[in-house]
């Protein structure tokens, strides 16, 4: 991809989308510039990826012809305060922050711009993310293309309207957090019944990749293949069993509506 690629912000988030950039060779490390305000940051970036690295944000927006805004909600009015007036209007911003809407964002810049709404996940540090992606209407089929083709570099992606992306931090943004705790207290439970604790996170953690894989790969509806595990009588439909008593999907459902609650209060 001939195109220049600026982070404003260079956290983890950002770190995860460089290095899925550099290893897949979609971009050279002399066409990505990344900023940040800590110099600890700054020297890891340039230490790890080889790329350029500022303090100045400006320098990142003069640069990019993709720029994205790796930073919190409440920070875009102010960073876009300080790089609109350098900024290209053909250059394409891409937003990963909860809460921050298109419209909010052509607000800021105060003109029509390019500009791209999208929630990717934490397993994208692994190659592993999943990615919203909700274009505004200056942007190109092909620019939209170049857009995922960058995003698939360390996840999947998936296009949705407006309307819904305020809650797919719930459905994946955020629920990774709910896995890890579901695999913290499988391997709980294992360590009680007297599992090493290692052995017990490993047998946990591949037990709901697995699931996962599952649901992704043979296309059965999830109630079907927990169904498969269920035989009449045996130990899985007793756990199960339990669980809905204690209203597993109950808490799940009410823990994503607090979740996308809370989505629409950053806005």
């Amino acid at each position: 991809m001939n195109k220049k690629i600026g982070f404003i912000g260079a956290g983890k988030m950002a770190q995860a989308m460089i290095e899925g950039i550099l290893k897949t060779n979609q971009v050279a490390k002399e066409n990505i510039i990344a900023s940040a305000i800590s110099d600890t940051t700054i020297n890891k970036i340039q230490t790890t990826y080889r790329i350029a690295v500022t303090n100045d944000n400006k320098e990142v927006a003069r640069f990019s012809d993709i720029l994205f805004l790796a930073i919190k909600p409440d920070l875009h009015t102010k960073i876009i305060e300080e790089i609109k007036s350098v900024i290209s209007q053909d250059v394409i911003i891409i937003t990963i922050a909860a809460g921050v809407t298109l419209a909010d964002i052509e607000r800021d810049f105060g003109f029509k711009i390019k500009t791209v709404r999208t929630m990717p996940n934490t397993p994208s540090l692994v190659g592993e993310g999943m990615s919203a992606i909700c274009p505004n209407d200056s942007i190109s089929e092909n620019e939209i293309l170049e857009v995922e083709r960058l995003f698939h570099t360390f996840s999947k992606t998936e296009r949705m309207d407006e309307k819904l992306m305020d809650a797919i931090p719930a459905i994946s943004g955020s629920s990774p957090a709910y896995v890890y705790m579901f695999i913290e207290a499988l391997a709980d439970g294992g360590v009680l019944q007297g599992i090493p604790r290692d052995k017990a996170y490993r047998l946990a953690a591949q037990a709901v990749l697995g699931a996962a894989k599952m649901v992704l790969e043979t296309g059965s509806h999830p109630g079907v293949l927990k169904d498969n595990v269920c035989t009449p009588g045996g130990a899985t439909i007793e756990a199960v069993s339990t669980l809905e008593k204690k209203q597993f999907r109950g808490s799940v459902l009410s823990a994503m509506e607090s979740c996308t609650k809370k989505v629409k209060s950053l806005g």
